[in-house]
């Protein structure tokens, strides 16, 4: 299994526009569950921390394959929505790696 993690800040002059910035991630990316082969879970959180260097928010989701990573990656849904967002995210981190559970030794 394929772990993808996304972390985002997103642009925004005042507050309001960040929690409609993050609103519009978040549905977004809540909108993909279901509809992309090979992804078998998908959630999105909110930073409710506030601390200064926090991400806005976060995406974790896993595959079963880094096949199905991939094809994720350029699937049209996903490539839609990532147009969709151009300008809104200001920084963007990524980790993907292999789980290693349920793997024997």
């Amino acid at each position: 299994m394929i772990r993808h993690i996304v972390m985002w800040k997103v642009r925004a002059g005042t507050p309001g526009e960040r929690q409609e910035n993050i609103e519009r991630v978040r549905l977004g990316f809540e909108g993909l569950k279901g509809r992309i082969p090979g992804l078998l879970h998908l959630e999105i959180g909110v930073d409710n921390s506030r601390v200064d260097y926090a991400c806005d928010l976060v995406l974790y989701s896993e595959f079963g394959s880094q096949a199905a990573l991939n094809a994720y990656a350029s699937h049209p849904e996903h490539l839609r929505l990532r147009d969709e967002l151009v300008g809104i995210r200001i920084e963007r981190h990524q980790v993907d790696y292999e789980s290693v559970e349920g793997r024997g030794p």
